[in-house]
């Protein structure tokens, strides 16, 4: 049978089969409208096939390409089309080759649906996820761990003392220069607080304190009132030493 008789042959069946949907264009090109029988809601597709048959058809794939008629199709999906379509045509080398491209054409139109839907499902339930774990974690606050809590600590000293510089150079511009000597005397001594941090055996050895001079002390008896009393004659002194 020549190639011509061949092309017949096969038009006729196609004829019967998509007498709507198909269209020849010339004696070796033809164009199908394809597009499932049911399409997913906001989703349809179809599609226009155009085969050009080659001289060595049927011992040869024709050639195939796909433009959209209704609906929106990607790059990619079109790609992955033409790769489906292209290895059904493959598959039937040395027969009639047109149906099985058709059919695997339908069969993928119904699938990148399909997977739309599935894509913005997922992408759906991501976002809820998300937000969800947001909002947990607005509720839940940050976390305080040991190397976040000393990332704090220092920026918080940072701050602190150059706070105080300032403090401490508004304060001595008003003072006279037997004052500001005073002064720097003054804020130059450690708090108990400085000095416990400084030798934390202060707060527990009495070995310490015997080396140093300095007589025990039971701080249970050190009441706010008595370190209220000694602050004002530490100001008393200082006010004096004018």
């Amino acid at each position: 049978m020549s190639r011509q008789e061949t092309l017949a042959e096969e038009f006729e069946v196609l004829e019967s089969i998509y007498p709507e949907e198909l269209e020849k264009l010339e004696n070796d090109v033809i164009q199908i409208s394809v597009a499932p029988e049911e399409q997913i809601p906001d989703e349809e597709l179809r599609l226009l096939l155009r085969v050009e048959y080659p001289e060595e058809y049927p011992d040869a794939i024709p050639n195939l390409s796909v433009t959209v008629q209704e609906g929106e199709m990607s790059a990619e999906e079109e790609k992955i089309l033409l790769k489906k379509i292209n290895e059904s045509a493959e598959e039937s080398l040395g027969m009639a080759q047109t149906f099985s491209v058709v059919t695997t054409l339908i069969e993928g139109i119904a699938e990148v649906a399909t997977n739309r839907v599935k894509q913005k499902q997922a992408a759906k339930a991501k976002k809820e996820a998300d937000e969800e774990e947001a909002e947990r974690r607005r509720k839940q606050g940050t976390l305080v761990t040991p190397e976040s809590f000393n990332t704090w600590r220092l920026k918080f000293n940072k701050e602190r003392q150059a706070k105080k510089k300032v403090q401490d150079e508004e304060k001595m511009r008003e003072m006279t220069n037997k004052e500001k000597e005073e002064y720097k005397k003054y804020a130059g001594r450690l708090t108990g607080r400085q000095l416990f941090e400084r030798n934390r055996d202060l707060a527990t050895s009495d070995d310490t304190l015997a080396e140093e001079g300095a007589e025990s002390v039971d701080v249970s008896k050190y009441s706010r009132d008595e370190a209220a009393e000694e602050e004002e004659e530490e100001g008393l002194r200082f006010s004096d030493s004018d």
